[in-house]
């Protein structure tokens, strides 16, 4: 996977050994185009690329620990960065339910496609549909609306141990 070795025997939903990074840019059509480690040094450099490589790993490695003590696995994630006057940034939301895989561990088995907390709802739900994945998506109907924002709240609840407050209380 993007270069990356797999161990040999993994099924859906097995646990890799130990994290590993895998790099993507955008492709001209807006779609995350999956690189290797190779490809990700010749855009960025040595260094930033290490740099990155090492900042996803971390951040990802303490934002799995922090869920893990709160009953939720994070079973991958992704994580944007930029640039702004040569300072490498991190951008856009991370660690959230749009931008990763959350799991409940009593709901975990090996060679199954676990529940979720995030929009793997969605997605789902737009695999039974025939359109061609370009804009505009299809309407979501309001059961689909619902459960995910259902899902996305137990995330929340489960990481902050509070619940969303209704802006009009």
């Amino acid at each position: 996977m993007c270069g990356e070795k797999l161990p040999p025997g993994l099924q859906l939903a097995s646990q890799l050994p130990e994290p590993i990074f895998t790099p993507a840019t955008k492709s001209d059509t807006g779609h995350d185009l999956n690189i290797d480690m190779n490809e990700c040094r010749r855009i960025l450099g040595n260094e930033t690329a290490e740099r990155v490589r090492d900042l996803s790993l971390q951040i990802y490695s303490a934002g799995r620990d922090y869920a893990a003590q709160r009953g939720i696995i994070v079973a991958d994630t992704k994580f944007e960065f930029g640039t702004v006057d040569g300072k490498l940034l991190l951008i856009d939301e991370c660690l959230t339910p749009d931008s990763s895989r959350f799991w409940p561990p009593d709901q975990y088995a090996v060679g199954q496609s676990p529940p979720s907390f995030d929009k793997q709802f969605v997605r789902d739900y737009l695999e039974t549909l025939d359109w061609n994945k370009t804009s505009p998506g299809p309407h979501l109907p309001k059961d689909v609306i619902e459960k995910t924002s259902a899902k996305y709240l137990e995330a929340f609840r489960r990481l902050t141990g509070d619940n969303v407050k209704n802006s009009g209380s």
